[in-house]
């Protein structure tokens, strides 16, 4: 027998939840296989099994916190996948069968194989990986559990009104073996009310923010950019361009370019604090906050300020997509210099980034909007955006954040002096 072990991650990753078991009691495996999912602070990630055999077992459930070296399943290395299922057959039709006896017979007959049954039975049973673990820890039968959800889906709620049930009182020693679970869930006397545990990436987001407010002096500072020249420009290239390079010409590419010009003459935005030291980097990994169903996440281009056009193009299409399809990896979040977030995207006109620590700034764009503005002696339309800069004011002072935010300024309305830029 071997032991399937959750493997070191990242430095400042010590822990995850399962997310979703991908091969199950009695599945062959092979070397190298992939077996479960494992979010983490910052991404998902599949675990392989370093063994060729029969996936006997699972240590950890669905929903279950894990550490970096704990065993999470067996794998026989001696089993075949001819063998494994006609292993399980019977057990599949055991668990079948032991509800009706239930039903039928004293539940005392029962009792000595309800660990059993449970196992295999709701193995059966769609739920949430919350509501698995809240079922485990009070000791129900998710076969037993009342479903609201019309696709038949238990839900924590579903297994909080269980509760209620006389199998409740003989979930309370189970609730004391515990103690490293999570809080107990949160208890609303109010169908209307739909009660959302967080997932792993989006408490750490909450942790991260709230940390961020209360360890950097935060400020933020704004301007406005006429993009009329950037829009003309990228009318008159945008079909070549993409023919040349099979991508658009977006917005994105003009603006990192800016930014990396702009830290080039303010390093200090490109710095970051370490105790009562001034780390200044002298290389640019801008990082491009992208939405996704999880959570904000900020994946990186790397070395951005020797990449062209095309390039910067590319790659944050390329993590854009990773992200939404959750195949972010830890190389991919970690380590950047400064933050762009476009909150453009949804409307925003104007906001206040929050910083992404340990980084010093953070530059916000917004929804572009014609306006009357007045050129010269001339009132005339044009594209306007507002731009927003977030600093950490210990050691951005606000003479460096105004002459950063209008160095970008210069270098959108005037976008030649961005192939100055190399």
């Amino acid at each position: 027998m071997a032991e399937v072990k959750v493997p070191e991650l990242a430095e400042s990753i010590s822990e995850g939840s399962i997310a979703q078991w991908l091969k199950q009691p009695g599945d062959h495996v092979e070397k190298g296989e992939y077996v479960l999912e494992l979010e983490t602070d910052k991404v998902n990630v599949e675990i392989i099994s370093d063994y060729t055999g029969t996936l006997s077992e699972h240590l950890a459930e669905e929903g279950d916190t894990v550490q970096v070296g704990q065993a999470i399943a067996i794998v026989d290395e001696n089993g075949s996948a001819a063998a494994a299922p006609k292993a399980e057959a019977p057990k599949v039709e055991e668990a079948k069968a032991e509800p009706v006896k239930a039903e039928q017979a004293a539940p005392v007959k029962e009792a000595p194989k309800a660990e059993a049954k449970e196992a295999s039975s709701t193995q059966q049973v769609i739920a949430s990986p919350a509501a698995r673990k809240l079922a485990r820890e009070k000791g129900i039968d998710l076969t037993q559990v009342p479903v609201a959800d019309p696709l038949g889906r238990v839900r924590v709620q579903d297994v909080e009104a269980a509760t209620n049930a006389p199998a409740a009182p003989a979930a309370a020693p189970k609730q004391a073996v515990a103690p490293k679970q999570a809080a107990a869930p949160v208890e609303v006397n109010d169908d209307r009310i739909e009660v959302v545990k967080m997932t792993r990436r989006r408490q750490t987001i909450a942790k991260r923010l709230v940390q961020v407010q209360s360890e950097a002096a935060m400020l933020t500072t704004f301007n406005e950019v006429d993009l009329s020249a950037v829009m003309e420009l990228r009318n008159r290239h945008k079909d070549s361009f993409v023919k040349t390079n099979d991508v658009k010409l977006g917005f994105m590419s003009f603006f990192t370019k800016a930014v990396i010009g702009a830290l080039k003459k303010y390093p200090l935005l490109n710095a970051e604090i370490q105790g009562d030291h001034i780390l200044k980097k002298n290389f640019y990994d801008i990082g491009v906050a992208v939405s996704t169903d999880e959570g904000l996440v900020v994946p990186v281009v790397r070395d951005a300020d020797r990449k062209s056009f095309a390039e910067i193009e590319k790659n944050i299409s390329d993590l854009a997509v990773k992200a939404r399809n959750n195949k972010l990896g830890l190389s991919d979040l970690s380590g950047g210099t400064f933050t762009i977030t476009n909150g453009g995207t949804f409307g925003s006109l104007l906001s206040t980034p929050i910083l992404n620590a340990p980084q010093v700034g953070i530059l916000g764009m917004h929804t572009i909007k014609t306006r009357p503005i007045a050129v010269g002696d001339q009132i005339e339309n044009r594209p306007m955006m507002y731009l927003a800069l977030s600093y950490d004011h210990r050691i951005v002072d606000g003479k460096e954040a105004v002459g950063f935010l209008v160095a970008i300024k210069d270098m959108l309305e005037d976008p030649e002096q961005l192939l100055l830029q190399g």
